[in-house]
């Protein structure tokens, strides 16, 4: 194994990267190179990387109370029963976890929402199942990735604003 650097496209920074070999079925290695072509990848490495972080983020939501930032996407019928005081109450009972949401009316007297999330991954689940099994909702997903949104106010060192 050696390592090198190598530009972080989201951090605009080199940072230290490992080279490994794999050994792949023949018919395994085909399909990942029409996957590469088709969406773009500009490499094997690149694709193979990308695969592998979106199962690593899968496995810490899966086994462990890691704090993660997603979104919860939420699609329902808005003329259901109190549905939609429902769903703003579950965000309210939810407030150190959710930061914000946005609503789209669609046709049909159907909603789309996604409300950022953020907290230990656990915790994001069944807040998400909570809103997804809600009379009215349609189909919900929650999405999680393994970064965090900046604390907005340091609560511990906040001094109070002058009068």
């Amino acid at each position: 194994m050696s390592v090198d650097l190598t530009e972080d496209p989201d951090a605009g920074r080199k940072r230290p990267v490992s080279r490994i070999s794999i050994s792949l079925p023949e018919d395994l290695l085909e399909d990942l190179d029409g996957m590469v072509r088709a969406r773009g990848f500009s490499s094997r490495s690149q694709a193979v990387s990308t695969i592998l972080h979106r199962s690593l983020v899968e496995h810490r939501h899966e086994t462990g109370d890691h704090v993660m930032v997603g979104t919860i996407t939420l699609f329902y019928d808005h003329l259901a029963n109190g549905l939609q005081d429902r769903l703003a109450e579950l965000q309210r009972r939810n407030i150190n976890e959710v930061i914000s949401s946005l609503h789209v009316h669609l046709m049909h007297n159907q909603t789309l929402e996604v409300i950022l999330v953020q907290g230990p991954a656990r915790k994001l689940q069944e807040i998400a199942d909570a809103m997804i099994t809600e009379r009215g909702v349609l189909s919900g997903r929650l999405e999680l990735a393994a970064a965090l949104i900046p604390q907005i106010h340091p609560f511990g060192d906040s001094k109070k604003p002058e009068d």
